[in-house]
């Protein structure tokens, strides 16, 4: 049996660097099992526990190539893995 990931790019309502933990300004992509677990990765590995800001767009199966392509594309991490994979180090 194969379990399949699904790519997922969040964008926040806070947009300063202040509101936000570093380097979440462009947004922050994760593959994961589905919604729940993109939700839980996110918690855990970005915001490590605290309350994670008003998410203002979740994309599910985002396309890589729309990505910014001069900060966002050149700093991924593998995003057919399952974690995060921009910010590179939140993975």
């Amino acid at each position: 049996m194969r379990i399949l990931l699904t790519r997922y790019w969040f964008k926040f309502k806070s947009n300063t660097v202040s509101e936000l933990p570093p380097n979440l300004l462009f947004g922050c992509g994760i593959t994961a099992y589905n919604e729940k677990d993109a939700l839980y990765i996110l918690g855990l590995r970005v915001f490590k526990g605290l309350k994670i800001p008003e998410i203002v767009t979740m994309e599910e199966d985002v396309d890589i190539g729309g990505l910014d392509p001069r900060h966002v594309i050149p700093n991924m991490k593998n995003y057919t893995l399952r974690g995060v994979w921009f910010p590179p180090e939140y993975g």
